[in-house]
């Protein structure tokens, strides 16, 4: 990826090293079945929040939906980075360039279909966080909470991500973040409700794997772009998608010693999450991501 150091970003709020303050629900728990496998489901839900913690018998790692309970997003509003010689330093920097560049395509391509864009932040935190989905855990991976429009990261999943499931590489970092920022598309275009009207007896399961490819073709629509404007290198699109395939539900289940059963799977299997990354990056346009047509 070609990007500039030194951009400036309010929507990357750094609060690495503080506490929740209090008051959140919904903590990643996880349910019996022995220290192996709860290693075994720590690690393969941390990517991209996928829910493998059902296997064990209890217990969810995505956030749960909004609840007027949680007393709101207690992350702090200001940047609080830690104290002393950061070593993720140039990867906030890096970022703060791509996440600006995500948010910028994706308010033109809604200008251009007459929807006006509001902003997210995307808070970088370290181990746990309240939102007003709840108090989340970084074992959950990156997600974004659509109760108050923000998305969440703990930079350790970027070294799970290349360490342990093979998918190095900066644009593959980044295509984390356009994932995320594809489902605040949704939250402004009421993706979930599109889903129910096309599909009202749909199973939540089912639904959750419509909703999570829309996601990943919306990310490969800001590729796409990036392709246009001269910003990618050679062996990006090769990045991308490593990382799509990389966390697939049937890849991810047999990695959780676990045969893959499609009933349960929430994020789309690995053929399918390239399929709708490449649909996107191939055509960069948001009507192509339609996912509530047919099979996914």
């Amino acid at each position: 990826m070609k990007w500039t150091p030194g951009t400036e970003n309010e929507d990357v709020v750094d609060v690495r090293g503080q506490s929740p303050q209090g008051g959140g629900g919904g903590a990643l728990k996880l349910g019996g079945g022995g220290l192996v496998a709860l290693v075994a489901v720590v690690l393969v839900s941390r990517l991209f929040g996928v829910d493998l913690t059902g296997l064990l018998g209890s217990g969810g790692g995505s956030p749960p939906e909004p609840n007027s309970s949680t007393p709101g997003n207690n992350a702090p509003g200001t940047n609080h980075p830690p104290r002393g010689p950061d070593p993720d330093a140039a990867l906030v920097d890096f970022i703060k360039f791509e996440l600006k560049d995500i948010q910028d395509t994706f308010a033109g391509k809604l200008k251009e279909a007459g929807v006006p864009y509001r902003r997210a932040k995307l808070y970088i935190f370290t181990s746990e966080i309240d939102t007003k989905c709840g108090r989340s855990s970084s074992a959950i991976g990156p997600f974004y909470c659509p109760g108050d429009e923000n998305a969440y990261i703990d930079l350790s999943f970027y070294r799970d991500l290349r360490q342990r499931f093979g998918a190095p590489g900066d644009f593959a970092q980044i295509y984390v973040l356009a994932h995320e920022m594809g489902h605040h598309l949704q939250k402004l275009l009421d993706a979930d409700a599109a889903a129910k009207r096309a599909h009202p007896h749909e199973s939540r399961n089912h639904a959750s794997v419509r909703i999570e490819l829309q996601a990943d073709c919306y990310a490969g629509v800001w590729g796409n772009s990036a392709k246009q404007r001269g910003k990618l290198e050679g062996g990006d699109l090769e990045e991308g998608l490593t990382a799509a395939a990389s966390i697939g539900d049937d890849r991810l289940q047999r990695q959780a010693g676990r045969n893959p059963n499609p009933e349960s799977f929430t994020h789309g299997s690995s053929a399918q999450r390239t399929m709708w990354f490449r649909r996107g990056f191939d055509t960069g346009r948001l009507d192509a991501c339609d996912t509530f047509l047919g099979e996914p």
